[in-house]
């Protein structure tokens, strides 16, 4: 469930609390008058199953309260209440399928905001990756994938495709172009100390190394994973399920690839170079293009699950208030 906290006007109170009371899949609603000073108002408080939580924020938006007060929401980890398994029993869906559009707007605006970290972690997962390269080492290049943020800024990407807002996806979009820039150009001076270091060779780049030579062969294959993950990372991030995109951060050749063009660079290597560059922007797309597609699909059924609450609430007898509140 979701736990909901608010501020709201005294003048509008009353809309929001029977707004919350004829809400399929509400609980432990309690209303604090004039417990707020900044700013101002009424302290409202209920748990809202996370199937009917997207429309009840919707609602609570429409009021105004988000402009003239505060709403805040956190994640339930246990609640041990007969009225909330009564509250979840009611509302329409299964908690896992539920997409709340206001969270994943937030989580995907933070983990896509250009920054010192961002770049930070961008530069050190590539200049790993660019070791596990040269040495031809599988967990070194495992490790770089679970390293590298980039997934945030390609989820921030297709969020505001899906959600139509432009400046979020250009945004996440040159996030993720900066990022990888400073990330392959990092690399390519690393490599090169490296090598003056007699740490990385060219002979080392042209063996065989059969743990990595994909990384610059791109292929129908490469592009077949890159779709798979971001339907994976998409539905861990709409299902709150984070632990899932460790497993989408090693699964998909980004970072190694950027790495690979890094030291294909520093050495004159110009035919690794352009092949893991494609290789790069083959994933990318792959990625995106999978992320948007799924969350279309997810929204289509969140509105037939809307229509299905709503069906639900109509059907509702208004016979007063179904919980006690602390007024």
């Amino acid at each position: 469930m979701l736990h909901l906290r608010m501020i709201v006007p005294p003048a509008r109170t009353r809309a929001a609390v029977g707004l919350i009371e004829s809400t399929v899949g509400t609980a432990h609603l309690v209303v604090v008058p004039g417990a707020a000073r900044d700013p101002a108002g009424d302290l409202v408080t209920c748990d809202v199953a996370r199937e009917a939580g997207d429309e009840l924020l919707t609602e609570l938006r429409g009021l105004g309260i988000d402009r003239d007060g505060a709403i805040t929401v956190q994640d339930i980890g246990l609640t041990l209440s007969a009225r909330a398994d009564a509250a979840e029993a009611e509302a329409p869906g299964d908690p896992a399928d539920a997409v709340i559009w206001e969270e994943l707007s937030e989580a995907t605006h933070e983990e896509s905001t250009l920054s010192l970290t961002y770049c930070a972690f961008m530069v050190l997962a590539t200049m790993i990756a660019a070791c596990g390269v040269v040495l031809d080492n599988a967990i070194l290049i495992v490790g770089a994938m679970a390293v590298g943020p980039e997934f945030g800024p390609l989820a921030g990407i297709f969020t505001g495709v899906v959600r139509r807002a432009p400046r979020a996806a250009a945004r996440s979009l040159l996030a993720l172009f900066v990022g990888f820039a400073v990330a392959i150009a990092a690399t390519t001076l690393f490599s090169l100390a490296m090598d003056a270091f007699d740490l990385f060779s060219r002979a080392q780049l042209d063996a065989d190394r059969p743990n990595t030579r994909f990384i610059w062969q791109p292929d129908l294959f490469s592009f077949v994973v890159a779709v798979l993950a971001g339907i994976a990372g998409t539905l861990s991030l709409t299902s709150a399920k984070s632990g899932a995109l460790v497993g989408v951060a090693i699964s998909v050749t980004t970072v190694p690839a950027g790495a690979n063009a890094a030291v294909a660079l520093a050495y004159g290597e110009l035919g690794q170079m352009w092949g893991s560059l494609e290789q790069l922007t083959l994933n990318l797309f792959g990625i995106v293009l999978a992320g948007t597609v799924t969350l279309y699909a997810q929204r289509a059924l969140w509105r037939t699950q809307r229509g299905r609450w709503r069906r639900t609430a109509a059907g509702r007898r208004p016979a007063g208030p179904r919980r006690a509140a602390k007024r």
